[in-house]
């Protein structure tokens, strides 16, 4: 019988992409869920995308708040 540990390299490489994009996406006002998409292919280019050029919710509350909320 072979052994193939494949999944749990996987697994490793997965945890390893997921972890970042849930910090991330946690910080900038997004679901953390939203982090899994980075598990499927061509979609996780565009939501990388959708993350660099969107308007992020932490930012609109910053701006509601006044410029005294915002560092410099």
């Amino acid at each position: 019988m072979y052994f193939h540990s494949f999944g749990f390299t996987w697994i490793i490489f997965a945890v390893i992409a997921v972890v970042p994009f849930w910090r991330l996406c946690a910080r900038v006002g997004y679901s953390p869920w939203l982090s899994l998409l980075i598990l499927v292919p061509l979609v996780n280019i565009i939501f990388i995308y959708f993350l660099a050029f969107s308007e992020w919710p932490s930012q609109k509350i910053g701006a509601a708040a006044g410029p005294a909320a915002t560092p410099l």
